[in-house]
């Protein structure tokens, strides 16, 4: 195995700075894609790379390698990875392996436990009024998904901007943006490296849902207001009710459960023009993503033209 096998692993330290500069930067639709589709690489890659280096160290023991016959002459001369990077790289892929395996299954259950708490609701209005003085609103999914807005929200607010609130979390909807956050938690789960990759995906499918809204009412200046006052709203009513694991709301996502999610950012970009020339930074990130994928491929092969050489020995 060359030593760019190591590559995969070193690629995900640049994710933090890139991703919040194509988040702000590019459209929010591309912007989410590419991002999810990164994280998603990057994780994949340095978790491959983990279980490969854990495999050729393994190979490596004369037990097995006679048990698999394998030579270890041709391992020890063909294969350079060392073997205390092997004794590390094993414990990191069962720990990955675990925390990735235990955080599908827990967003498995909150996606069905969503759906059909959707489906439990009275009636056939998409749209499900709650008798709660706490402002809230939030997309839930199912077939087709419900909105859930509190009569707290609906107060403070007035009927345009009850308009943009509907069209927010319709997008949402009819994005199926739970499921961008749903994989790129995932990717952020099997390598922390992506954690801030995912907080910016959790922006930018706001600002998705934002845009939609402009779309719809045809009013960027009402959008950021109805976002403002819907945070102030949520704040002076006592607090907002913690979020459905699989729904996605206007405030976006606490953080640890506390302060709106970054209302003050996503008000500025509605009050700013919409991002122009970005286009050279999402080649770039493609480019990026594309080498990291590469590498991992090379590597693999690189591995099975080592052991299809010890098969020959």
């Amino acid at each position: 195995m060359h030593l760019a096998v190591y590559l995969p692993l070193l690629f995900p330290l640049l994710a933090a700075p890139g991703a919040r500069r194509l988040a702000d930067r590019l459209e929010p639709r591309p912007a989410t894609l590419l991002l999810t589709a990164g994280a998603v690489v990057l994780a994949a890659g340095s978790t491959t790379v983990l279980g490969l280096l854990a495999l050729a160290g393994l190979v490596r023991i004369p037990l097995i390698a006679r048990l698999a016959e394998l030579s270890p002459a041709v391992l020890q001369r063909d294969d350079p990875a060392w073997i205390p990077v092997a004794v590390v790289a094993a414990p990191l892929l069962l720990a990955v392996v675990a925390t990735g395996s235990r955080f599908a299954v827990h967003r498995v259950r909150a996606v069905c436990a969503a759906v059909l708490e959707a489906a439990c609701f009275p009636g056939e209005d998409p749209v499900v009024v709650l008798e709660e003085r706490a402002a809230d609103a939030f997309a839930m999914p199912g077939l087709p998904g419900r909105i859930v807005v509190s009569t707290g929200m609906l107060q403070s607010l007035d009927a345009g901007e009850r308009e943009v609130l509907l069209a927010h979390e319709r997008a949402h909807l009819r994005g199926h943006h739970y499921l961008f956050t749903a994989a790129v938690q995932l990717a952020a789960a099997v390598n922390p490296l992506l954690r801030s990759t995912a907080d910016e995906v959790a922006y930018t499918v706001e600002r998705w849902a934002d845009e939609a809204a402009v779309r719809a009412t045809g009013d960027r200046r009402r959008v950021a207001v109805t976002v403002g006052k819907a945070a102030l709203a949520a704040k002076n009513s006592g607090g907002r009710r913690r979020l459905p694991a699989a729904a996605l709301g206007l405030l976006g996502r606490s953080r640890r459960g506390e302060a709106p999610g970054p209302v003050p950012r996503r008000v500025a970009a509605l009050l700013s023009p919409r991002p122009t020339g970005g286009g050279w930074r999402g080649v770039a990130a493609t480019v990026y993503v594309a080498a990291a994928a590469l590498c991992t491929a090379d590597a693999v092969q690189d591995l099975h033209e080592v052991v299809r050489r010890a098969k020959g020995g």
